[in-house]
C-alpha cells in the first residue's frame, strides 16, 4: 500500500514537473516573439535607411543651405535643432510643474479634471493639435507659419507625457523618506526640494527624453504650423517659415530627382541618428540620477 502512494505520488510530482516546464516554455516563446516583434522592426528600419543613406552621403549635407533638388541639409538641421530646444524648455517647465501639482498637493476634483484632461490631450491625434494650431494660431492670431506656431502646437501636444512621468515619478518616492526629513526637522519645501526631487530626478529625465523624441519625429503638426523654409532659422516668432528634417524625409522623397531622394534618406538616416543618441542620453541621465538618489 505505502509502495502504491509512493508511485502515485511520484507520477503526479512528474506530471506537476512536465506542465511547469510546458508553461515555462510557452512564456519564454511569447516573450521572444514580442521582443523579436520590437526590435526585428527597429533594425530593418535602421539597416535599410542606413544602406540607403550610405550609397550618396556626403559631409557636406551638414553644412550646405538646399534646395529641395539639390545642396544639404543645413537648415532642416538647425530648424529641428532650434525647435526641440525651445520645446524642451517650453513643455519641460510646464509639464515638471504640473506633475509636481498633481502629485504632492492635487487631493480634490481640479486634480481630477486636469488629470482627465491631460490624458484626454494625449490621445488626440497630432495632426488635429496641428490643424487646430492653424486656426488659431496662423490664421486667427495672423502669426502665419512660424516657429512660434509651430513649439506651441508640439509643447501641448508633449506636455502630458512629461506630466505623467512626473506624477509617477513623484508618487513612487517612498513615504519613508519624508517621514525622514519631517523628523529632521526640514520643511515640506526642503524635503521637496532635497530629497523627493532627487528620488524622482530619474524618471523625470526619462519622461523628457521621451517627450523631446516624440518632439523630433513630428511632422504633421509642423506642416499645419511651422510651413517650410529653405533659409537658415532666425528667432523670430511669427511671420517667418523654419525648416526641420522631417518635412525632408515626407517631401524630398517623392521629387523625381535622384539628388532630392538622396537628401530625404540622409535626413530619416540624421533623425535616426538623433533618436539613438537621446535614448544614449537617457539611459546616461536616469544612470547618475539614479546614483544620486540613494538615501540610506
Amino acid at each position: 500500500m505505502a509502495a502504491t502512494v509512493d508511485h502515485l505520488s511520484t507520477n503526479a510530482s512528474h506530471r506537476i514537473a512536465s506542465v511547469r516546464r510546458v508553461k515555462n516554455a510557452t512564456v519564454w516563446i511569447l516573450a521572444s516573439a514580442s521582443l523579436l516583434a520590437i526590435v526585428g522592426p527597429a533594425i530593418w528600419i535602421i539597416v535599410e535607411v542606413s544602406k540607403r543613406l550610405l550609397r550618396g552621403w556626403h559631409w557636406s549635407v551638414l553644412t550646405e543651405v538646399g534646395s529641395g533638388l539639390a545642396g544639404g541639409l543645413e537648415n532642416e538641421i538647425a530648424g529641428t535643432v532650434l525647435i526641440v530646444l525651445v520645446v524642451a524648455l517650453l513643455a519641460g517647465t510646464v509639464g515638471i510643474l504640473s506633475g509636481l501639482y498633481l502629485a504632492e498637493y492635487g487631493n480634490g476634483p481640479t486634480s481630477n479634471i486636469l488629470r482627465t484632461a491631460s490624458e484626454v490631450l494625449a490621445g488626440v491625434p497630432s495632426i488635429v493639435l496641428g490643424y487646430v494650431g492653424y486656426v488659431a494660431l496662423v490664421v486667427y492670431f495672423h502669426w502665419g507659419y512660424s516657429l512660434g506656431a509651430g513649439v506651441i502646437v508640439l509643447t501641448v501636444m508633449v506636455v502630458p507625457y512629461i506630466a505623467k512621468t512626473t506624477e509617477v515619478s513623484f508618487r513612487q518616492v517612498p513615504t519613508s523618506y519624508r517621514e525622514g526629513g519631517q523628523a529632521l526637522g526640514m520643511t515640506n519645501g526642503q524635503i521637496l526640494s532635497r530629497i523627493v526631487l532627487k528620488s524622482a530626478a530619474p524618471g523625470i529625465a526619462t519622461g523628457m527624453i521621451i517627450a523631446t523624441a516624440i518632439a523630433v519625429g513630428e511632422t504633421a503638426p509642423l506642416l499645419y504650423t511651422a510651413g517650410y523654409s529653405q533659409s537658415l532659422p532666425t528667432l523670430n516668432l511669427t511671420h517667418h517659415p523654419i525648416g526641420y528634417l522631417t518635412y525632408a524625409v515626407w517631401t524630398f522623397y517623392n521629387q523625381p530627382s535622384a539628388a532630392a531622394q538622396q537628401l530625404s534618406f540622409d535626413a530619416a538616416g540624421i533623425l535616426i541618428f538623433a533618436v539613438v543618441a537621446l535614448i544614449i542620453i537617457a539611459r546616461i541621465l536616469v544612470s547618475i540620477t539614479q546614483r544620486h538618489s540613494e538615501f540610506s
